[in-house]
């Protein structure tokens, strides 16, 4: 899996980026999301958990 930087917007002189992380086919199914779930995000002592709303 990688994370990825992406161009968000430009506003004037300000750059904004976003950040997608890529996950394979087969953790999406496992897990049971599917595109446009709302998803919570908890960090906690450098792990990145999320979990489906």
């Amino acid at each position: 899996m990688k994370v990825q930087k992406q161009l968000s917007k430009k506003r004037g002189d300000k750059i904004y980026h976003k950040y997608v992380i890529v996950l394979p086919e087969n953790i999406i199914k496992e897990a049971k999301l599917k595109e446009g779930d709302d998803l919570d995000v908890e960090v906690k002592n450098g792990e990145v958990r999320l979990k489906k709303k």
